[in-house]
């Protein structure tokens, strides 16, 4: 199976519901932001099966640790994830709840003045928020 590296580099068991959350995850054409819930309810609709939130959870958060899927916290309550790894900044629609990519170069130089000795910046993300 195509995913057994990707779950055993994560230092996960290839079980079936793992293999199952692999497919819906990674056996897409486009990238795609999505919460836990909403995983959830696309691993039901897609392979109509039942795989426990504690299973989706622990499979999400050893992926994203190991960089096959990055976080994106909205605010202290509401954290999304995004299959697409790359940086890149997103608009956040406060009305619906749905992350939607904004290309590197649809935004302008950002000056961060301000350096933290010992420390060099990773990346910068940014992150609009809308509202109607």
């Amino acid at each position: 199976m195509k995913y057994i590296d990707k779950l055993r580099n994560s230092g996960l068991r290839p079980t079936k519901q793992r293999l199952q959350i692999c497919e819906v995850l990674f056996d897409t054409d486009k990238t795609f932001h999505f919460t836990i819930n909403e995983l959830d309810q696309k691993i039901k609709d897609k392979i109509h099966n039942k795989i426990s939130l504690a299973t989706i959870y622990n499979t999400v958060h050893a992926f994203e640790k190991k960089g096959y899927l990055k976080q994106i916290p909205v605010n202290s309550n509401q954290t999304y994830f995004d299959t697409n790894i790359t940086d890149h900044h997103h608009f956040y629609n406060l009305k619906d709840g749905k992350l939607i990519d904004l290309e590197n170069s649809d935004v302008g130089p950002i000056n961060i003045k301000r350096k933290i000795d010992g420390k060099k910046i990773k990346s910068i993300e940014v992150l609009v928020k809308l509202e109607d």
